[in-house]
């Protein structure tokens, strides 16, 4: 217990001119005074000492509210991170989907295209040689000079040949390097 009364002078002085108080376990130090300024110093103690203790709960209280509501908020939050990372997976998925059957698309329409042309240029050459081969024939059994027309027969197979590899050849190298490329 506090009985000095020089100590006890000074606190009250200090609340008069600083409006400084104690708090918490020294009011009960200063208990047993019988003078009416202490007994007034500790009553406003105590009641300052209990504003100040529930301002601070209130202050606990809205700080441990805020944090349920972050926690709360953070675990929206972390629901929403994942629900946006299955969502961009699955578009990346059907990405990859239509690339795949777009490539797969690309790749048929070039054959069918490859085979067009095969078809087109072999019916050509097909049709050129035995288009030649029978006049070449007719004048052979009609026994008219056929030189001039032999060696036409000859260059236009040849050339139909070299021609028909040629198409050939880059239909091919085409083909080859579109593969390559993947």
């Amino acid at each position: 217990m506090i009985s000095g009364n020089d100590t006890v002078n000074e606190a009250l002085a200090k609340a008069k001119s600083k409006k400084v108080y104690i708090e918490g376990n020294f009011t009960k130090l200063l208990k047993g005074s019988l003078d009416a300024d202490v007994v007034a110093y500790i009553s406003e103690c105590k009641n300052k000492d209990k504003q100040s203790r529930r301002k601070r709960l209130d202050v606990t209280k809205q700080v441990q509210l805020q944090n349920n509501e972050l926690a709360e908020a953070a675990i929206v939050k972390e629901a929403l991170v994942l629900e946006l990372q299955n969502e961009k997976d699955e578009a990346e998925r059907l990405r990859d989907e239509a690339v795949e059957d777009l490539d797969i698309m690309q790749k048929r329409t070039q054959f069918e295209l490859i085979g067009l042309i095969v078809k087109v240029a072999l019916i050509i050459i097909v049709g050129v040689g035995v288009t030649t081969t029978l006049l070449y024939s007719i004048a052979m059994l009609a026994n008219k000079d056929t030189t001039l027309l032999g060696n036409a027969w000859s260059n236009l197979f040849g050339i139909l040949l070299t021609n028909s590899f040629s198409i050939i050849g880059t239909i091919m190298g085409v083909k080859y390097a579109t593969e390559k490329n993947q």
